[in-house]
């Protein structure tokens, strides 16, 4: 479980976060929209620990600096960060020793799908972006963790790698994890979400459960989204 508590983030005068609270469950998937600048990757970085706010975030009961949260915490950021000197497999190995959960069948596993596995050989440096984006959740899904965060996972993915994250998506909800996307896509969310967080100018403008099927959701999703943002946008 997910909780976050009145979580305030500051840039000098701008507020980027204002007093925000919500928590999302165990087997489900929670969605953050809005427009850019909106405060979307401002939450995530701080629930993943990058950043310092006023409030409290909790993974699974730990505060979410600790090292027991850490150790729960998945964390996929908006731009890939692989190191330029280590290969594919030994990202996935570097990552795996540290959490003390190295297994060599998931690891091949992971490669495997979002086609890396012949590329296992290959610098970080060496990788496109798109394949940097790919390895980079492979890394954060490695040590199989209770709680992931993803800032904007489907930017630069292929249609492969796309359709491979959506059924991971599905699939890590049937486990019980927790999951937390943020985007400004709407259509990369389009039929897997239970809660969905609508954010302007740091705060949340509105919430809604997904309660009556998928594609119904979607649409209701969409103009509600649009007659919030758009509203903002005459209101200014």
């Amino acid at each position: 479980m997910l909780e976050i508590l009145n979580v305030t983030k500051k840039y000098g005068k701008l507020v980027a976060n204002d007093n925000i609270s919500f928590h999302v469950n165990d087997g489900q998937i929670a969605i953050l929209l809005g427009p850019n600048g909106a405060g979307k990757s401002t939450i995530i970085k701080c629930i993943s620990g990058l950043l310092r706010f006023k409030g409290e975030i909790k993974i699974d009961g730990y505060d979410n600096k600790s090292i027991e949260a850490k150790q729960l915490l998945g964390y996929i950021p908006e731009m890939p960060a692989v190191y330029d000197l280590l290969t594919v497999e030994e990202h996935l190995e570097f990552i795996a020793r540290a959490f003390k959960t190295r297994d060599d069948e998931y690891e091949k596993n992971l490669l495997e799908r979002f086609e890396l596995w012949d590329k296992k050989s290959k610098l970080g440096k060496e990788l496109s972006k798109g394949m940097q984006q790919k390895l980079s959740i492979c890394c954060a899904l490695v040590h199989k963790p209770k709680v992931i965060v993803f800032d904007e996972p489907l930017v630069g993915l292929d249609p492969h790698a796309i359709k491979v994250l959506k059924s991971m998506f599905k699939e890590l909800k049937e486990e019980g994890r927790t999951i937390l996307i943020s985007t400004h896509m709407i259509d990369s969310v389009e039929d897997y979400w239970d809660v969905a967080h609508i954010m302007m100018n740091g705060s949340f403008a509105a919430t809604k459960v997904n309660e009556n099927g998928l594609n119904s959701s979607k649409e209701s999703l969409e103009e509600l989204f649009f007659e919030i943002t758009e509203k903002k946008s005459e209101e200014k």
